[in-house]
This record gives structure tokens, sequence and C-alpha cells, in this order.
């Protein structure tokens, strides 16, 4: 955790929790006072002076939410518990670039999960047992090619799809519009359990003891879309939450997939409307697959060919994960132009593949 006192750690826990205060007012802050703590203690005057609210300006006192902050503090020493701020090494980078992103995730489960490709499938809480099915199918098949299934604990599709992923033996993740210490709905209680003891992860930027809010799970969509390369709507009626969560997608520069369906059903018509906008049209694993070459796992007989290649610094970085052209250059120490044209050989080499704004490693 790239932070240097468990007082700062506190602060900003106790900052997260303020009403009112988002990712932008949580950030301007930091910028304007250095660290939570001088944020924290900083003159009632001077909070006024910079417009926040009010409630969040007077809520710095409140008792309950620095018990809430305590609590989340020796929450975080469990083992699979994390709290990840956004300026931490292990901060999603897919997520850290998309706008509004979460100053605080709370993570229980698999930490490393949040930088594996995902795939997002999403849909209907009262889908068809047809849709139910696909979404099912889809997770499974994907998962078990290598690719982690995320979406959002909902009934319907969402269960679907989580279960699908477990099936499929491979690793699914749930961000959640509730905190942690709470489980919405509550039928999906062993499901969340089955997620972590899996080697799967539940994710949410809310307080630990966050009751379920209508507001909440919309604002959940952005980080599902901004942690995956792409969304796949099985189900989805006119006005569903789904197309809020393909729309945050596309604004991201993320892939929209989208499963057609009967004209006659009204759980299809979401779909056919983000076909109409643009999104890929999916009826098998395959029309995914065929987007998302640069990610599939390398056949065991091809193996060892693709190590028997040079070794390169660009490579050694993103076998560990994905990263742009500007984190590469940081962590290089060279020019962007001079970086350019190695990216540009890399890549027609076969060796690596740019997608999302990423650059990812292939061989």
């Amino acid at each position: 955790m790239n932070i240097s006192t468990v007082a700062e750690l506190r602060a900003r826990l106790l900052l997260n929790s303020l009403p009112g205060i988002g990712p932008q007012r949580f950030l301007q802050l930091l910028a304007h006072y250095g660290d939570a703590g001088t944020a924290i203690r900083a003159p009632v005057a001077g909070w006024r002076a910079l417009n926040l609210p009010e409630a969040a300006n007077l809520a710095r006192k409140d008792q309950a939410l620095q018990a809430a902050a305590e609590r989340a503090l020796r929450w975080q020493e469990k083992d699979g518990c994390h709290v990840l701020l956004h300026d931490d090494p292990d901060y999603p980078a897919l997520l850290s670039e998309t706008a509004g992103a979460p100053p605080i995730l709370f993570v229980q489960g698999n930490l490393q999960l949040l930088q594996r490709p995902q795939l997002a499938i999403i849909g209907s809480r009262h889908a068809s047992p047809a849709g139910e099915q696909l979404a099912f199918e889809f997770a499974k098949t994907m998962a078990a090619s290598g690719c982690c299934i995320t979406s959002g604990l909902a009934l319907g599709i969402d269960s679907a799809a989580h279960r699908g992923a477990l099936a499929g033996h491979g690793p699914t993740l749930a961000v959640v519009g509730t905190g942690l210490l709470r489980t919405y709905p509550a039928s999906n209680r062993q499901l969340q359990a089955q997620i972590v003891a899996n080697g799967g992860a539940v994710v949410s930027e809310l307080p630990l003891d966050t009751g379920p809010h209508a507001s909440h799970f919309p604002r959940r969509n952005r980080i599902i879309s901004g942690l995956s390369l792409g969304v796949l709507v099985v189900e989805a009626g006119v006005g569903s939450g789904s197309l809020i969560t393909a729309r945050y997608a596309a604004e991201q520069g993320r892939d929209v997939f989208a499963i057609p369906g009967s004209v006659h059903y009204p759980g299809s018509k979401g779909c056919h409307q983000l076909i109409r906008e643009g999104a890929f049209l999916v009826e098998t694993v395959q029309d995914i697959l065929e987007q998302w070459q640069h990610w599939q796992q390398l056949p065991p007989d091809t193996v060892e060919v693709a190590d028997t290649h040079e070794r390169h610094p660009v490579t050694d970085l993103l076998r560990s994960q994905p990263l742009n052209t500007e984190d590469l250059a940081m962590q290089l120490n060279v020019e962007i132009s001079e970086l350019l044209t190695e990216l540009t050989n890399l890549e027609i080499d076969g060796r690596i593949r740019q997608h999302g704004g990423q650059w990812f490693f292939l061989a």
C-alpha cells in the first residue's frame, strides 16, 4: 500500500465516507491540502472557501463515521481483505484511466485479479431462462479460455455469469453496490462466498457498512466497465441499467457486445438498440474471441516457441500487466518518440498488441 502512515489511511477512509465527497472532490482536497490528514483537520472556513458541501464539512467530526474508518482499518488486516488506494501500484490500470475512478476500492479475495483481462457480462435482473443459460454458457467458455468474468452480483444475468465462470473453473469478479459487509440481494450470500473461495474477488467503492440504495448501482456500473476490456449485454430492455453500463463502456473506449433476440421479446430491445448504435453483434463465443486474440492464452504446445524470443525491456514490463505508452516511457526512462519505433517493431513481430489504449504482451 503506497501510503506512509496509518493516520493518513484513516483520514482517507473518513474523507471517502463524507456526504457529497465523490472522486473529483476527494482528489481536489488532496491536491489543495497535500494529504487527507491535513484536509480533515483544516478549518471549517477553508472548506467553505473551496465551495464544498456544508454537510461534508461538518461530518468530519461525526463519531459514527470516525468509528467506521477504524473498523475499516481493522478489516483490512484480515486475510484476503484489502483497502486499495488510487495511487497504489496494485490499483487496476484500466480503471485508473477512467473519468471518476474511485479514490478507494475495498477488495475481498484475489487482489491480482483486478489486473487480469476481464469481460463484463451483464443484463436484466428479470431475465428469461434462455437468457440466463446464454450468460452461463458464454461465461463458462470465456473463463475456461483464461478471461476473468466480471459482473454485478445481481439476480438474473449477473448471477448466471458468475456461476458460469465458476463452472468453467475460471476467475470471476463481482462489483457490488453495497459495502462489503453487506450482501445484496441477500439470496446471493452463498454465491458471493463461492466467488471468493474459488479465487475470485468482490469489489466496492462504498464504505464497508453501506447498505443498498438505488443511487449506488448506476455508480458501480462505471467500475464494471472500467475494469473490463469489453462488456457483453445478454438481455436488456430499453431503459435498463445495463444500457448505462454499455454507455460507460463506449465512453471509456471499451468494446460493447450484444446478443440479439426475438423482435417480439421486450428483453431484446435494449440489445437491438446497442447493435444499431454500433455494438458488435454476438452469436457465439468465437465472435468475441476473434476481436480479442491479443489476450488469449497460448496453447500448451506453443509456449516453448514463444519463450524463445530474445528478451526485450518492453515485453519484460508487459508480461506482468498491460501498460499505456506514457507509463512504458516513464518506466523505461526513454522519450515517447523513441519508444514508438520500438513498439511498432514489436507489434509487427507479433510480440505485443495495442487495445483500448493499453499495450498487451503476446509472446
